[in-house]
């Protein structure tokens, strides 16, 4: 398969691969690490392939050959997270000092190649003890977090230039809280609010500490999916509004415009929350985007699914998730749109305007079987022109993460879902650079030498 060149991106434009600590790392008890709620999640039997997610990809030990692999790509940074029950195991008290060490080798290995490290700081691993006592329903968990963050800083801020806070606060709700279909299990739908409240707090005081430690460059990747809707009726039109707000403004308008996007949800939120918003708004010096796709929401339906493989929706909401038909799709039926990406980036910047930060795409990738992955290929080209064309149309882009540099678990689907640029044998842990691992590498060289490929 060939491509035509991608048109030149702005100098100074950052090129980058990601990954997160619960997906890859493994050594789930090595080096005084502690359990995470995913940890116990998965012994229960939640992983649906039977996959070992204790080790991983085996990251934690192979870090630096995954680091020659980044240097292989010309990657200019790696988005990687933090295991926090790594740091702090109890999830508050001692600091597992070994668990810091091997963030700090991390760290300098990615530095001695040029790579700019990039860590999130909160990447879905809740310590267990923590989960056990309401997780993020309590507001003490986002209290601990700003404690951690202030550790990671406090060892790493001398090398590490970029910060995220946290991921996707909406799938941790809307999944983790409100459908019991990732860790930590709970089924509380609308009661589930209190989640979303507690990690926009967390983050707001995760930058607070960041900045008291001597971090710069802070921001955080939300989840964001344009909302179409589903049929013409009332309730269509109702149903998609309301997810729109749920999903992709009840976590970017406080941070960004520090209120909530509807009276009606932030009566709903626990504690003081005018003085919350205040500290969830603190300034950030860029906005992470994840993008996967659309999402088309109507009425509730009987056979309304969400945007994660097939998960059916309790009657009890009022909205219901439809099939979103695309001429391809991805490996987890997932539509693939990558005019979607310039939809969703400028309606953005129409929505908020000078308040937007300049914008990092965190995450953007599918899932494809084969080394040969040529649909990948076409899928990454399609996305990056779509990326191209929000900034000829004024988006302020900084950068572009793929997810992900390596296959890896993908949560409760396990190793059945491949989102690597290089594979992964399971039973071995051989990695395999795929053809869109050279396709990648190609296309950030040319950039580089200013031809655009």
């Amino acid at each position: 398969m060939t491509t035509s060149p991608l048109p030149a991106f702005p100098p100074g434009f950052l090129w980058g691969a990601s990954a997160s600590a619960f997906q890859t790392e493994g050594a789930a008890d090595a080096e005084g690490k502690g359990p995470s709620g995913w940890d116990a999640f998965a012994a229960q039997g939640r992983i649906k392939d039977g996959a070992d997610a204790s080790r991983g990809t085996g990251f934690h030990e192979r870090y630096r050959e995954d680091v020659a692999l980044l240097t292989g790509l010309g990657a200019d940074a790696f988005r990687f997270s933090v295991s926090w029950p790594r740091v702090i195991p109890g999830g508050s008290g001692p600091v597992n000092s070994r668990g810091l060490d091997f963030y700090d080798r991390l760290v300098d290995e990615l530095c001695a190649h040029g790579i700019t490290p990039a860590p999130t700081l909160y990447h879905w691993d809740t310590p267990l003890p923590l989960d056990e006592a309401g997780g993020w329903l309590r507001r003490e968990t986002a209290q601990r977090f700003a404690e951690y963050a202030a550790v990671v800083a406090e060892r790493l801020a001398d090398r590490v230039p970029m910060w995220i806070t946290i991921n996707e606060p909406a799938e941790v709700t809307l999944l983790g809280y409100a459908l019991g279909e990732h860790a930590p299990g709970k089924q509380l739908l609308f009661d589930a609010l209190p989640a979303a409240h507690h990690q926009l707090l967390a983050h707001g005081l995760a930058v607070q500490a960041l900045r008291a430690a001597g971090a710069d460059n802070i921001g955080l990747a939300v989840s964001h999916s344009p909302v179409r809707t589903a049929g013409t009726s009332d309730e269509d039109r109702l149903g998609a509004e309301l997810y729109d707000t749920v999903t992709n403004w009840m976590f970017a308008d406080p941070i960004l415009t520090g209120a909530y996007p509807d009276e009606n949800f932030a009566a709903l939120m626990p504690g003081p929350v005018a003085e919350d918003l205040a500290v969830i708004s603190a300034p950030l010096d860029w906005y992470g985007v994840n993008y996967y796709q659309p999402m088309l929401v109507g009425a509730p339906a009987t056979d309304a699914l969400d945007d994660f493989a097939g998960i059916a929706m309790p009657a009890e909401l009022p909205f219901g998730i439809r099939r979103l038909e695309s001429e391809q799709r991805t490996d987890f039926d997932w539509a693939v749109v990558p005019d979607g990406l310039r939809e969703l980036l400028v309606g953005l910047k129409d929505r908020f305007g000078d308040r937007l930060p300049p914008i990092h795409i965190t995450e953007n990738g599918c899932s494809y079987d084969g080394i040969d992955d040529q649909r990948r290929i076409s899928f990454l080209d399609g996305h990056l022109r779509a990326l191209h064309r929000a900034i000829d149309a004024g988006v302020d882009v900084r950068g572009y993460f793929t997810w992900s540099l390596t296959d890896n678990i993908e949560w409760v689907e396990g190793a059945s879902q491949r989102f690597g640029l290089v594979h992964i044998d399971y039973d071995t842990l051989e990695r395999t650079p795929k053809a869109s691992y050279a396709w990648y590498r190609d296309a950030i060289a040319a950039q580089r030498a200013g031809s655009g490929n």
